[in-house]
């Protein structure tokens, strides 16, 4: 059996021990020696100010890189710990795509403080990349592509290439891309094609015209379902003017469709405010979490008021109790995976916030066959357990009819938030609940007042 590693041992204590040293070749090497989710974890374990050290200590370069290696709200809290002229340096060392996605975190004030910082042709550039809505081609396109006017030559192209080796060795040459005089794109070229070419053939003639391409205002359903339909590693991105902006690759799809998914666990989990870690300032993440919370209480009080106007219901049948709490917590499951079909179908375009009828037909079946189901289940059990054939037509009748409501709001609500512009991963739960639960009560208790007689 392994044993566990001693706290000193940690690769966080032996970081920070260097750190206080503040010998960089020793941090160097120590950095290179660990796995990018040891990177990770070592540095979100560090303080705050022997994060802003390690920041300092390496090279604007590295600090980028490194931050890359890291959760987004992660690299944007350091960031942040950091003043303006040396978050500047560093964040100038990134890719544009990452420069755009961790200023999105870093909000309005910090980002404006940084790219004040920056010469104006790169601020200009990197504000352009963040008025990009998320998840959007043209927020997801890398910028490190080849292109090459249609006119030119094979040889010359080749000839480009040997000579900025070393530049492009970071680029994703899997495509050259060919344009115009005015970057407009005209066609698409393979590494292969170029390579067995004749050296004075021209790229027009050699090219692939008419691409495949995505425009820059295009969504995440819409690159997904390009990728989907065509097997390429990447896509060009053009603009409004039809010029070349970027490349989309296929990994950056599925990156941000995880992102997305794990956004959507956390909203649904009751986490707002974007994504949360345990390193995260303390005060930070009790607010977002009170935010959640406290509206919470109003509406479990709202729910739980419908108990209060039968007390004298439970009280003359104990056995009600033992089954309010398992009524609203089934139709409350059922519900939730109608919110997730809802949220799923929603966010790849295959309803639209109109649809209503379709999906109050589709969930409807779905109610009415597992709330018969689960109705009778626990219908029987109450019946075995009580020897009473009234509290099992009531429990179960009241899980049956609570079952199908649930399950029909779980799936209307997410499409209702989305049309009035509200986040439906966001508000579906607490509203889902809050209506199950009264629902819930009101049929048993209300079921148990009109059949007191025989169930007493």
């Amino acid at each position: 059996m392994t044993e566990p590693i001693r706290e000193e041992d940690a690769p966080w204590a032996r970081l920070a021990s260097l750190l206080a040293i503040g010998e960089v070749t020793a941090v160097r090497d120590f950095l290179e020696r660990l796995a990018p989710d040891e990177i990770a974890r070592a540095i979100t374990r560090l303080s705050g100010e022997h994060q802003q050290a390690l920041m300092q200590l390496l090279q604007n370069a590295e600090a980028a890189e490194l931050l890359e290696e890291l959760p987004e709200a992660q690299a944007a809290t350091m960031i942040e710990d950091l003043s303006a002229e040396d978050a500047a340096g560093i964040v100038g060392e990134m890719p544009g795509e990452s420069q755009a996605e961790l200023l999105r975190e870093v909000g309005q004030e910090g980002t404006k403080a940084i790219l004040q910082e920056m010469d104006a042709a790169v601020s200009d550039h990197i504000r352009e990349r963040i008025e990009y809505e998320p998840e959007s081609a043209g927020a997801l396109m890398s910028e490190r592509f080849l292109t090459f006017l249609e006119d030119e030559s094979v040889g010359a192209a080749l000839r480009d290439l040997e000579a900025h080796k070393e530049r492009y060795a970071d680029f994703h040459v899997q495509y050259l891309y060919v344009v115009g005089n005015r970057d407009d794109l005209r066609g698409v070229l393979r590494i292969r094609d170029l390579l067995l070419a004749p050296r004075e053939q021209k790229l027009a003639d050699l090219m692939i015209p008419d691409p495949v391409a995505l425009s820059t205002g295009d969504g995440l359903e819409v690159v997904a379902t390009m990728f989907e339909r065509h097997p390429f590693l990447g896509l060009p991105v053009i603009d409004d003017d039809a010029r070349l902006a970027g490349v989309v690759l296929r990994s950056a799809v599925q990156e941000a469709r995880a992102r997305r998914a794990r956004k959507t666990f956390l909203k649904l989990s009751g986490i707002i405010g974007g994504d949360e870690l345990r390193s995260l300032p303390l005060r930070s993440r009790s607010l977002r979490r009170l935010a959640f919370l406290c509206p919470n209480i109003a509406l479990n009080l709202i729910a739980a008021s419908v108990i209060a106007l039968y007390q004298d219901t439970i009280q003359a049948v104990i056995a009600l109790a033992v089954f309010l709490p398992i009524i609203s917590d089934m139709s409350g499951c059922s519900g939730n995976q109608a919110v997730a079909v809802s949220i799923r179908e929603l966010s790849l375009g295959l309803i639209q916030p109109r649809e209503f009828w379709r999906v109050f037909v589709k969930e409807g079946a779905i109610g009415l066959i597992n709330g018969t189901v689960v109705g009778l289940l626990l219908g029987l059990v109450a019946f075995l357990w009580q020897d009473n054939i009234v509290l099992g037509a009531v429990v179960g009748g009241a899980l049956a009819l609570n079952t199908l409501l649930s399950v029909v709001l779980g799936g209307l609500v997410p499409l209702f938030l989305k049309r009035c512009g509200a986040d439906p991963a966001l508000a579906s739960a607490p509203i889902l609940t809050t209506v199950t639960d009264m629902c819930g009560f009101f049929l048993v208790l209300n079921f148990a007042s009109i059949l007191l007689s025989r169930l007493t």
